[in-house]
This record gives C-alpha cells, sequence and structure tokens, in this order.
C-alpha cells in the first residue's frame, strides 16, 4: 500500500479547510507539528511518506478543527509571539500580532534609558509582553499581575522556559502593586477590552476558546481602562512614567478623554497598527 506523501496531506488538508471557511495555513502547522518538522526541515520533506498513525493524528485534528473551530495553538499547545514560543492553553487570551506592536512600542520608549528600568503589566495571561520586555530590555526589573491562578502557571512556566526573570503577583489589575514605594517607569496592559454584547460577532475560534475573562469587559468594553486608571491615583508616579494599553480600534478617544479626566495635565497619544486602526494609547505626565 502506497504511503501518503506531505505534499499530498498538506493539499488535501488545505482545501478541506478552505472549503469549510478555516484558515488554510492551519494544515501546514498541524502537519508540521505532528511530524515534528522545523520550518527548514519542512521545506525539505514535502515528498517523504507520513506514518500511517501520524496521519490518523493529523486528520483528526484537521476534523476537529473544522467541526469545532477549536483553535491551532490550542491543538499544539503553543504560539508565537515575537521571535519566541509561548505555551498557550484554554485558561489564557492567544497570543495576537497586534500586541507586538504594543511591545515594540514600549521597547522604543525604553530605548534612550540606560538606567535600570521597572515595568509592571497588568492582567498578564500568558505572560507574552511581561516575558517579552524582560527578555528584550537587558536592564529592566519586570512585575506582572493577573487575577487567574490559572493563567498566572502558564505565565510562570513561559517566564521559567524562556529565563525571564519575572515577579508574579495575584490580584485584580495594580491591586497586587499598590505598596510599591519605587515608581514604576512603564505600566503596560493589554486588558479585555470587547464589549459582551459583540459576542456574536466574533469567530468560534474565538468566542468559544479564549477565556470570557480575558476578552469581555463590563461598560461596553471600557470597565478595565476605568479601573485601571482610576488605581494609577494610588501609585508612585514619575513626569516620565509612561501607561501604555491596547485598544479595541474604536475606543481610542474614549480611553483619553478618560485619562484626562483623571489627570487633566497629562500627555496621551493614539497610536496606529499595522492596519492603519487605533490600537494602542500612550500617557505620560500623569499627575
Amino acid at each position: 500500500m502506497t504511503q501518503t506523501k506531505i505534499y499530498e496531506a498538506l493539499n488535501w488538508a488545505s482545501l478541506f479547510l478552505e472549503e469549510a471557511n478555516r484558515e488554510p495555513k492551519v494544515a501546514e502547522i498541524l502537519i508540521r507539528y505532528h511530524l515534528g518538522l522545523s520550518r527548514q526541515e519542512w521545506l525539505l520533506s514535502l515528498r517523504e511518506p507520513i506514518p500511517e498513525d501520524k496521519l490518523t493524528q493529523i486528520k483528526a485534528a484537521i476534523i476537529e478543527h473544522v467541526e469545532t473551530g477549536v483553535p491551532v495553538q490550542h491543538l499544539t499547545g503553543y504560539e508565537e509571539f515575537y521571535g519566541r514560543s509561548f505555551q498557550v492553553s484554554k485558561d489564557v487570551l492567544i497570543p495576537r500580532p497586534e500586541t507586538e506592536e504594543l511591545v515594540l512600542a514600549v521597547k522604543e520608549y525604553l530605548a534612550l534609558k540606560q538606567a535600570p528600568v521597572r515595568i509592571a503589566d497588568i492582567g498578564t495571561g500568558s505572560g507574552i509582553i511581561a516575558v517579552t520586555l524582560a527578555l528584550e530590555l537587558g536592564n529592566a526589573s519586570v512585575f506582572a499581575t493577573d487575577i487567574s491562578d490559572k493563567a498566572l502557571k502558564i505565565a510562570e512556566q513561559n517566564a521559567k522556559q524562556l529565563k525571564a526573570d519575572i515577579s508574579f503577583l495575584k490580584g485584580n489589575f495594580l491591586t497586587p502593586l499598590m505598596n510599591e514605594t519605587m515608581p514604576f517607569d512603564v505600566i503596560v496592559s493589554n486588558p479585555p477590552y470587547i464589549a459582551k454584547s459583540e459576542a456574536p460577532e466574533l469567530s468560534d475560534t474565538v468566542r468559544d476558546f479564549d477565556p470570557d475573562l480575558a476578552l469581555f469587559a463590563e461598560e461596553d468594553g471600557m470597565a478595565a481602562y476605568y479601573k485601571i486608571i482610576e488605581q494609577l491615583r494610588q501609585m508612585p508616579l514619575k513626569e516620565d512614567t509612561l501607561l501604555a494599553f491596547e485598544i479595541g480600534y474604536t475606543q481610542g478617544e474614549l480611553v483619553k478623554e478618560q485619562i484626562w479626566q483623571v489627570f487633566p495635565d497629562s500627555h496621551v497619544e493614539i497610536k496606529k497598527d499595522i492596519n492603519g486602526k487605533d490600537r494602542i494609547v500612550f500617557a505620560t505626565h500623569l499627575f
């Protein structure tokens, strides 16, 4: 009996996914995962046969993704972010490319600082922001908070795996940091910002599998921003302390107005993402 070759499985899976209105690129991700192939090995192996047991696993995973919408990252257990592989699960938000832009913007803001810097990542989830900034900036002391024990466990495992030194603290947004006496140079957050009314518009891959706690916020998606901005009143701040938020693309002006309401003399800037949509809010002079 002739064994199925990798390129044949790829063609079948890609077409099957496309016909089901799923992303065809999932085919390569799942085939590579089950065969343990690097990107370079993949390109050299397309005409190699697939062992029957592996082919069965691949087909089952493709069919499960098509029928249920389960994210490919839950099937593989990881996602790439800023060039590194992060463990993910149903307990954390799957990293998004837009968040890489938030990390890059913070990194650029801190580029001119020679002295050690202090960074707080609020609502860390899988730890992607905290871990990436700790590894990209050799002079940073990084703190990360989350209200979810399960999320913190994943974040701690990612930090350990990638050898990032981070202080993880359990609590609601800034609450665990209220007793800090030294001001932070950056307070960064990608909080839940989707209104619950928007849930029907989300893809099943997001709506049914990302944790509600990481996706949805009350007050039309604004509740987390209101809470963090209010908590900032109780934090030690410097003139150049940066508050950096990822936002939903319709929320820039609302977040800006809220920051000005609490910190009337602050400097607030809305930054666009690679697609030209409002995605980041920067605020300094929080006095």
